[in-house]
């Protein structure tokens, strides 16, 4: 038997491979940071044997109250991704299946790979609704995409849909995808209707090097670009100090900041309540807005989610709280689960990339519900 991680977004650490029933891992940190959670590696030479597989420190990694009720993915074909028993206990998470052929391959959730990002990006700016712009680079030199969707125009509403600034999130990929499909149908009526009212400006993934560097939240220079929102380096936080260049050159009248939480079970947003200039204007698109999406996609609630900050105590350093009060425009944080969502739970594929790509093409309604009221 032999475990392989060198590939796009593979993280695990060998301890030992004792016998099929006894393999012994641990994930490794992230780059330059103490966090850790993501994990994704490939068992060869298994096939029919019913495998054992701990992953020993998982009570150390940055969200370990994530372990409960979680269950790791599996693939044959890296394509149809499926839940397989595992289990925490006295802080190590174990895994058991019996492979169906020689190679499998596990994962903290489905990955979306760079080769994928580009073949998502590049199938869009085939669009003549949408155009791909080169923001700038990252740490270790790749694009930074933007794709531009609908005709540029003052009088249009600007909204900007970021993704993966935490690159162990690969949900969000998932969901702008959807998005993006769903935004560039002609077919579509609510994206029409939008396209002739507001320019979508989107960055699909804004942590590339850390997507593929395996890493949980933060980029190859150790940041987390989520808190890197106030004062960003451009030589340590790059992702973050063009993304918000080109913001401030185009204005923002609503941003989504599109994430996955590791504990709860549930899709939800975190809002805006916390920051200083919150009046009953953004209380209104907030309320409006989540109560739409609730309406039109079971897969979205508002009863579960994070506490509300209260008034002038938001941290001004997140993306959703700080392009809120810089442009005074409405945000959001959007989460999706790790593990099942528990209002509507699959045994077999739990929250799978499916699921989020369709909650992604949802976002639509509730946006068309506010663009008119939006400034």
């Amino acid at each position: 038997m032999k475990i392989s991680s060198n590939f796009d977004s593979g993280n695990i650490e060998i301890l030992n491979i004792d016998t099929h029933t006894n393999i012994r891992l641990r994930i490794r940190r992230d780059t330059y940071s103490d966090t850790l959670q993501w994990f994704h590696f490939r068992l060869h030479g298994a096939e029919g044997y019913p495998c054992t597989i701990h992953i020993e420190n998982a009570e150390q990694c940055s969200y370990p109250e994530g372990w409960d009720g979680y269950k790791a993915l599996a693939s044959y074909d890296r394509i149809t991704w499926f839940r397989v028993p595992t289990s925490y206990h006295k802080g190590v998470l174990t895994i058991q299946h019996t492979p169906e052929d020689n190679s499998v391959f596990y994962a903290y959730w489905t990955p979306f790979s760079y080769d994928q990002h580009l073949d998502m990006v590049s199938a869009a700016q085939r669009s003549p609704l949408c155009i791909l712009e080169f923001l700038g680079e990252t740490v270790e030199g790749r694009d930074i995409d933007l794709l531009i969707v609908g005709e540029p125009d003052v009088s249009k509403k600007k909204v900007w849909i970021i993704a993966r600034q935490h690159p162990g999130e690969p949900q969000s990929e998932w969901f702008m995808q959807g998005l993006i499909e769903r935004l560039l149908d002609h077919d579509d009526s609510v994206s029409r209707t939008l396209l002739q009212n507001a320019v979508f400006y989107l960055v699909p993934n804004m942590n590339i090097d850390g997507s593929i560097a395996g890493n949980l939240r933060v980029n190859t220079a150790g940041k987390n670009l989520n808190r890197e929102w106030a004062n960003p380096d451009p030589q340590l936080s790059p992702e973050v100090y063009y993304t918000r260049k080109r913001m401030d050159e185009t204005g923002v009248d609503l941003f989504l900041d599109i994430h996955a939480d590791e504990s709860l079970p549930y899709c939800f947003a975190s809002g805006i309540e916390g920051i200083p200039s919150y009046d009953e204007r953004l209380k209104w698109l907030q309320e409006t807005f989540l109560a739409k999406w609730e309406e039109c996609c079971p897969d979205f609630q508002t009863e579960h989610g994070y506490p509300k900050n209260d008034t002038g105590k938001a941290n001004l350093t997140i993306g959703s709280k700080f392009v809120a009060e810089h442009f005074k425009c409405f945000a959001l944080t959007i989460e999706m689960p790790f593990k099942d969502n528990a209002n509507l739970p699959d045994p077999e594929f739990g929250w799978s990339s499916l699921r989020a790509l369709n909650l992604g093409a949802s976002v639509l309604n509730p946006i068309l519900s506010i663009l008119n009221k939006l400034r």
